[in-house]
């Protein structure tokens, strides 16, 4: 009989650690944020892009655009733009940029900015002195070096190699006209 009870309160204790056990305690559930990474491509930088980036060519930017040579200047290339300042087109004749900017003289406007541009991606170490490139517009351009200086037609180039997805951009202080 001994052994009875003992058994029956052996049974009776684990029937009551079972039922805590399973019994209404509280759970802790653990949230997990999912975050999805965003990726974010890189729009490639056209020598449009080059020039729209900076304030020494808003007058060019201008002049592109109402040009209508963006989309061109933006497509495959590969492009090499001599890119005149603001303080360039500021030098020529007083006049001369607001006559060059109306819709009536759209045609010598096109005619002077691709007489800016040359086709291929040409780098200031593939210049050389006395080289002679044409330019999109149909007429060349000649290059000179004298003392580490890079000019192009008498224009100073005051910054080189500005690398874009099609194409590259020197600046230069003067604006080049067609002869």
């Amino acid at each position: 009989m001994k052994i009875f009870r003992i058994l029956s309160l052996a049974a009776a204790c684990s029937a009551t650690i079972f039922a805590v056990s399973c019994g209404g305690g509280t759970t802790e559930t653990t949230e997990t944020e999912v975050v999805e990474e965003l990726v974010v491509e890189e729009v490639p930088t056209t020598v449009v892009d080059i020039a729209v980036g900076s304030p020494d060519h808003t007058t060019l930017v201008a002049a592109v655009s109402a040009a209508g040579l963006v989309e061109t200047l933006s497509g495959d290339g590969p492009f090499t733009v001599f890119a005149p300042t603001n303080s360039a087109f500021a030098a020529l004749p007083e006049g001369t940029l607001e006559s060059l900017l109306e819709e009536a003289n759209k045609d010598q406007l096109t005619a002077i900015l691709t007489y800016h541009v040359v086709a291929g991606n040409v780098l200031s170490s593939d210049l050389s002195d006395g080289q002679v490139v044409t330019t999109l517009q149909g007429q060349e351009l000649t290059v000179s070096i004298k003392d580490g200086k890079v000019m192009i037609n008498g224009a100073t180039a005051v910054a080189a190699d500005l690398v874009g997805s099609n194409g590259v951009v020197h600046v230069i202080d003067a604006v080049l006209l067609p002869k």
